[in-house]
């Protein structure tokens, strides 16, 4: 089951660190002229790492066989095209795939290679993005 988009010619992407609304490069989105469907977890399939020397800091969502969690994220719509320039822009060890949410849909959105999270600080036991850099304090955060 996919997650259902806003309009038939669009497709959902999942978000899940610094594009997430009011983070840093969520203006990337609204630049596509994305929209915001919802938010929601992942399915309880993941682990989630703060990854070091990214500007601005990103996380890097794994998918894992057991000891998985479920982590907060964003369903945003856009264009078939707008998706495609929006991908072409993702660096590396970042990279977009097929994410399973909570309920048992899935979409496309951003994944992490697993090499990138050896040595980074894992972070599942934040349940996202938000509640990482909330508990951070301002010199940690500029990591």
């Amino acid at each position: 089951m996919t997650v259902p988009s806003a309009a038939p010619e669009t497709i959902a992407l999942v978000v899940v660190g610094a594009h997430l609304s009011g983070m840093p490069l969520n203006r990337e989105l609204q630049a596509l002229e994305a929209t915001l469907m919802r938010a929601t977890r992942t399915a309880p399939s993941y682990r989630f790492y703060a990854l070091a020397g990214t500007v601005p800091p990103k996380p890097g969502l794994l998918r894992v066989a057991e000891g998985g969690v479920g982590i907060d994220v964003e369903v945003w719509s856009l264009s078939p095209a707008a998706f495609g320039l929006f991908v072409s822009r993702i660096p590396s060890p970042l990279g977009i795939g097929t994410l399973t949410l909570e309920d048992g849909s899935s979409a496309k959105g951003f994944l992490v290679e697993a090499v990138a999270v050896e040595g980074a600080r894992d972070i599942s036991e934040f349940g996202g993005w938000r509640n990482y850099i909330a508990s951070l304090t301002p010199v940690d955060a500029a990591v």
